[in-house]
């Protein structure tokens, strides 16, 4: 990307930001919600630190990263000036875990016991206790991260029982090519089951209907990043 396309990109964050809020508004209007029941993580993957600036000074509080490498080199110095919640959305090594620990405010993607375990001997060591989420592979797709349909709720239960009161909900990613209302309903009927607030679903191309089906926290990257 060129220098004039990177300062295009970042004169348009706050417009967008704009554009994204009031679609998220109507849309929680619209399911008979209230828009400030809905969270807007910013996803800021493969964006450079100005474009995360740029959103900050349009008032942006919450961000999204994939990379636990990719955060590190952006987020640490903007905290001594900025205040937010950095959350880690993609899947995650458990090699990585305690730097995710270190880093970030929530974790998005627990997904299987080996994980869990990474992720409760790193708070252990750190001192440190982000927010969780667990994230489903609602699609059973292989070449995804997220635990299968049929074991859910199992794993559910599991790290409610290590975890307690930092485990607040779930999250998910339905495949690209499917509708992805009956992904985000099957979510939203786990959560209720296990008595877990927080739903995590929705991006750029779909977050309006997850706001109908519940969604509590929207990803929201290209519609306000631009394409990546």
């Amino acid at each position: 990307m060129s220098v004039t396309e990177t300062a295009n990109d970042i004169a348009a964050i706050a417009d967008n930001l704009r554009r994204v809020r009031d679609r998220i508004a109507n849309a929680a209007i619209k399911a008979g919600r209230r828009p400030e029941d809905v969270t807007l993580v910013a996803v800021s993957k493969t964006k450079p630190s100005e474009a995360v600036r740029a959103a900050l000074a349009a008032g942006q509080t919450v961000f999204g990263e994939n990379r636990v490498q990719e955060a590190a080199d952006k987020f640490p110095a903007l905290r001594t000036q900025y205040r937010f919640q950095l959350h880690i959305i993609g899947g995650l090594q458990t090699n990585k875990a305690r730097d995710a620990v270190r880093l970030a405010d929530v974790i998005e993607t627990i997904d299987r016991p080996r994980l869990a375990d990474a992720i409760e001997q790193a708070m252990a060591k750190e001192g440190r206790a982000p927010t969780l989420l667990i994230e489903v592979n609602t699609g059973d797709e292989p070449q995804k991260s997220g635990v299968v349909r049929a074991g859910a709720d199992a794993f559910i239960e599991a790290c409610k029982a290590r975890f307690g009161a930092k485990l607040v909900g779930l999250m998910c990613v339905p495949p690209l090519d499917h509708d992805p209302r009956p992904h985000f309903e099957w979510l939203a009927e786990r959560a209720a089951r296990h008595g877990l607030s927080v739903l995590s679903m929705g991006m750029s191309a779909d977050f309006e209907i997850a706001i109908a089906c519940g969604a509590t926290w929207v990803r929201v990257g290209s519609a306000i990043f631009g394409h990546r």
